[in-house]
């Protein structure tokens, strides 16, 4: 019983198993964020592109290009 638990105590895949699973949570709460920021300014994410290709065809447009 004890070279079992020795063998299970010494397994590291259950660990990694584990840090992948956190790593996943915390991108969907970053993505999640990010959303939902982009959200409050009232325009999307449509908005934000919108926006700044306004930007860079302003920008392209006043220096000739």
């Amino acid at each position: 019983m004890r070279q079992i638990i020795r063998k299970l105590w010494a397994d590291e895949r259950g660990v990694t198993a584990l840090e992948y699973a956190i790593l996943a949570a915390v991108v969907v709460v970053a993505v999640t964020a990010a959303g939902a920021v982009l959200e409050n300014n009232g325009t999307g994410l449509p908005g934000l592109f919108t926006s700044l290709m306004t930007k860079i065809t302003t920008a392209l447009n006043n220096t000739g290009g």
